[in-house]
């Protein structure tokens, strides 16, 4: 008796802390509503992303299994506030982790990473979307998958996710690319188009956040600014700092 292939899946996995972290960056504090992610938009991305896988591979559209899930922190303080934003994800289609932040080390990365080596290990993952900027935890095991033909997506902010732009093994999509997850333009500042009167330029995180880093701050490291010597003795004329 021969079995049948296992029914092609996408998945995507929300990183929902730390893409609240680089919202609240950008937008320079707490985000209003207008400023917050709509999930059905992001549900309804990545059912046109498996349809265009399936138009690409040639599998039936109709038989991938798309699944989101999002991933959280509950504070003890917040719990009210936070059961009704649950509950309307759950009613999208959203499958949901929570986890309570007991501790700063309370996060949820392992378990992303548990719940993506979970669907790995069930051999039909054919398209996976990570929405986060966090690259330390995700980009080896995105890497691998594309390596072996999975279609490896990083959903995420331009300014955070460098690594994933850089990445020739991944695809990625800046979140103001997706059609209707947000219902206005983020107040995002662009260097190379600044007001003639200067901008202030947000941190990406609390500085707090450097008490809860591991003993690996690499990517703290401040790269040298400016440009490179030259022996050109009127570089400075023309050269923009």
């Amino acid at each position: 008796m021969s079995s049948s292939a296992p029914t092609p899946r996408a998945l995507l996995i929300w990183d929902a802390p730390n893409m609240d972290m680089g919202l609240s960056a950008i937008v320079g504090g707490r985000p209003n509503s207008y400023q917050r992610p709509r999930f059905d938009a992001a549900g309804l991305w990545l059912l046109h992303q498996a349809a265009q896988l399936a138009t690409d591979t040639g599998l039936d559209p109709d038989s991938i299994i798309c699944e989101a899930t999002l991933f959280t922190n509950v504070n003890e303080a917040n719990v009210d506030g936070i059961h009704s934003w649950i509950d309307a994800l759950r009613n999208i289609g959203f499958s949901v982790f929570a986890k309570p932040k007991e501790t700063a080390d309370s996060d949820v990365d392992d378990n992303m990473l548990e719940h993506l080596s979970l669907r790995i290990s069930e051999g039909n993952l054919k398209l996976v979307v990570v929405a986060s900027a966090d690259g330390r935890n995700f980009q080896a095991t995105l890497d691998d998958l594309a390596a072996k033909g999975v279609r490896a997506i990083v959903l995420g902010f331009a300014e955070e996710c460098t690594w994933a732009m850089e990445d020739p093994n991944l695809t990625f999509v800046d979140v103001e690319d997706v059609d209707g997850l947000f219902q206005q333009p983020l107040p995002r500042i662009d260097l190379e188009h600044l007001p003639s009167g200067g901008a202030w330029l947000q941190p990406f995180r609390p500085l707090r956040a450097l008490l809860n880093r591991s003993t690996d701050r690499s990517d703290s490291v401040v790269p040298e600014l400016g440009p490179a010597i030259t022996d050109d003795p009127h570089a400075k004329e023309t050269l923009h700092v």
